[in-house]
């Protein structure tokens, strides 16, 4: 009897357990269906055709730009009291 309760328990525990993970699986591909553009994120583009070279230097010189553009922004400075 008690081997019984022991082995409908285990079950009872896996299903739970499996259906807890289904869950959350179907919530992470949600997730990940979502488009990029929406957090503002942009990535480099490249010139389709190129060589992985050509489009290794057009990746860095795009990340080069981008940072020099956002180090010639100013910052607000606090207002001093």
């Amino acid at each position: 009897m008690r081997a019984i309760f022991s082995i409908v328990g285990l079950l009872l525990v896996v299903a739970i357990v499996g259906f807890l993970a289904k869950s959350q699986f179907g919530s992470v591909s949600k997730s990940l269906s979502a488009p990029l553009n929406d957090s503002g994120i942009t990535l480099p583009t490249t010139t389709p055709g190129a060589t992985a070279q050509q489009q290794s230097q057009e990746i860095q010189t795009q990340i080069k730009q981008s940072v020099d553009a956002a180090m010639q922004q100013t910052r607000p400075m606090p207002d001093e009291k």
